[in-house]
């Protein structure tokens, strides 16, 4: 977890921190206490890079290969669409 806090800081995630702490303050100004839960969601996204602050999913396991059948018939279908 300490890692995680620590390391692999990009502009998204300095970002995100920035906009939760302030969608926090703003709401305690103006007692809007719902929107404490979309500030805390927010920094807690740039603090601990989960979701969209860290660029792509934690560990890269996100990314997925097409699958295709081996059917011939569907195949050329296939490559219609993908083209």
């Amino acid at each position: 977890m300490k890692q995680r806090i620590l390391k692999n800081w990009t502009f998204m995630r300095v970002f995100y921190l920035s906009i939760g702490i302030i969608v926090i303050v703003q709401s305690i100004i103006n007692q809007q206490w719902l929107m404490l839960l979309l500030g805390g969601y927010f920094a807690s996204m740039g603090l601990f890079a989960f979701g969209c602050a860290s660029g792509n999913c934690y560990g890269g396991s996100c990314e997925t290969e097409k699958n295709y059948p081996l059917d011939k018939s569907s195949e050329t279908l296939y490559n219609k669409i993908d083209s």
